[in-house]
């Protein structure tokens, strides 16, 4: 017998990604979509969009592809169509660790689930794959928790979301907590700024020192290649003596001391909270 899986939010961004991975995989799919827009990107690709009352009723896996702010509100709204037993899965760890999800109902399953999106460095060798750098074509990892529920429920889980983000090089457990210190953490919190702050840097090489924008851009996007292939250990070579002691120099103009605050559950608390009721921050 098929696994019935209703995706809320089917036809988002998300959704309808997630909806026909779902499909390709051989599960009994439930299109849930209210948006208008929604329903006719399904309808163009030959999914039929059902209404809540239809789709969730009987599932045993509910897909939250739903912005962050709405997926506890949804999840309450839902509860009563759920029978016992039935896995809610979100797609990121904000909303269960801002404590967004319902607490009245134990005899539901929490899981939660995130791709890693494909590597910096891939070993993909169609030009398709190496352009593709959400996921989908490309191989990537996924990260999972459960969060509530019987243990036997997380292989359900992981099956789901293997086959949601396929294709698949490895799957990562690790607790809801964990998995809100690598997003929002270690992901937004920690690389994201330091990413926009490049993108600022060559602004300012081209506006205040009169550089080529494509010069610069072509010499940050080379040296990082280089830089991280070697700090992260995918290069044989090691810096130089001289490239370590200007690292150390640099990082107390442009790095906080205490940075590292960034990936501390309290902190990680404050951005789940600003993500899911915008406030916090």
């Amino acid at each position: 017998m098929r696994i019935s899986v209703a995706v809320l939010g089917a036809g988002g961004k998300m959704g309808f990604r997630v909806t026909r991975k779902l499909i390709e995989a051989g599960y009994d799919v439930r299109a849930v979509e209210i948006g208008e827009a929604g329903r006719k990107r399904l309808g163009e690709a030959d999914i039929a969009a059902v209404a809540m009352e239809e789709g969730i009723p009987g599932a045993k896996v509910v897909v939250m592809a739903l912005p962050d702010n709405i997926i506890g509100q949804v999840t309450r709204q839902v509860s009563p169509m759920l029978a016992k037993g039935t896995m809610i899965l979100v797609l990121d760890a904000a909303a269960p660790y801002a404590g967004d999800l319902p607490g009245d109902r134990p005899d539901l399953t929490y899981f939660v689930g995130h791709p890693c999106h494909p590597p910096l460095f891939g070993d993909e060798t169609e030009w398709a794959a190496r352009r593709d750098y959400h996921g989908g074509i490309a191989r990537q990892s996924i990260v999972c928790a459960l969060m509530q529920g019987p243990e036997e429920d997380y292989a359900l889980g992981e099956e789901v979301c293997k086959a949601m983000w396929s294709p698949i090089i490895d799957s990562h457990r690790v607790t809801v907590e964990q998995l809100a210190i690598l997003e929002p953490g270690l992901s937004e919190m920690v690389a994201m700024p330091f990413v926009d702050t490049m993108v600022e840097a060559v602004e300012e090489c081209e506006r205040k020192y009169g550089i080529p924008r494509q010069a610069a851009l072509d010499f940050l996007i080379g040296h990082l290649n280089v830089e991280i292939a070697m700090w992260f250990g995918f290069s044989p070579k090691v810096p130089s003596d001289a490239a370590l002691r200007l690292m150390r120099f640099a990082k107390g103009v442009v790095v906080r001391d205490d940075w590292r605050e960034a990936l501390s559950p309290a902190k990680v608390k404050e951005a789940s909270e600003l993500i899911v009721y915008g406030k916090g921050a």
